[in-house]
């Protein structure tokens, strides 16, 4: 019973964050929103190119898991003071030790969750993107008939 709770947790969460993606989705155009052109790069200049929507996704997982690397370091490093603490008779600075450990495992696995999941989310939807402009051909190059007329 306890694995279906789960799960049914696990689906719920996922439909969840499916659903919000829309909401983060930018304009495929930024042109249409009113906003000012912004100057191009001349040919010869540098451009710095943007990573892909799936490239974009593998970075979101990897910082999420750095956050937990790091959270998981911190929270046994206030936990090793903590025990040292008491072993040695002060167990007022072995409370402080271990929650300052995790205070700085919740605030890393924080950082690194929050970074992760910018970067899915973003990637998430430049990939949609992408994908509604295959599926209804918009902002594809002008074809010779067009510009005729």
């Amino acid at each position: 019973m306890k694995i279906k709770a789960k799960f049914a947790k696990f689906v719920a969460a996922c439909t969840l964050l499916f659903l919000s993606l829309p909401a983060l989705a930018r304009a495929a155009n930024p042109q249409d929103q009113g906003t000012t052109p912004t100057q191009s790069v001349p040919k010869g200049g540098n451009q710095k190119a943007q990573p892909g929507p799936g490239k974009e996704v593998g970075k979101g997982g990897e910082d999420i898991g750095k956050g937990a690397g790091k959270g998981a370091a911190s929270l046994g490093k206030g936990t090793a003071g903590a025990a040292g603490n008491l072993v040695t008779l002060h167990p007022g600075h072995a409370a402080a030790d271990l929650g300052k450990g995790a205070a700085g495992a919740g605030k890393d696995v924080g950082v690194g969750t929050g970074k992760g999941a910018a970067k899915i989310g973003k990637g998430s939807a430049r990939g949609v993107g992408k994908l509604g402009k295959k599926i209804f051909g918009r902002g594809g190059k002008k074809k010779n008939s067009d510009i005729a007329n």
